[in-house]
């Protein structure tokens, strides 16, 4: 299982729970795995093409999904994945 970090914004979607458990072997598969459990939350996180959405970073073990495989990164036993709302500023 990888443990899912989770922003407080989206945390009335995990009974208020930080931190969730999914098992899969890509980013995308915990995802879903994710939504069966947690109503509501893939789609907060992914989009309708099947992407991490534009103002949303996902980090697996501290790097960035985007700089690996997206979606299809490999998930293994005990990783962390971690969602992280962009912020803009100015």
């Amino acid at each position: 299982m990888a443990l899912v970090r989770i922003p407080s914004p989206l945390r009335h979607l995990t009974r208020k729970q930080s931190v969730v458990s999914a098992s899969g072997g890509t980013v995308e598969e915990v995802f879903a795995a994710l939504e069966k459990s947690c109503p509501g939350v893939r789609e907060k996180i992914i989009d309708e093409t099947g992407q991490v959405r534009r103002f949303i970073n996902v980090t697996l073990n501290g790097e960035d999904i985007k700089l690996k495989d997206g979606v299809k990164t490999p998930v293994s036993e005990n990783d962390e994945l971690r969602v992280v709302p962009a912020i803009a500023g100015g």
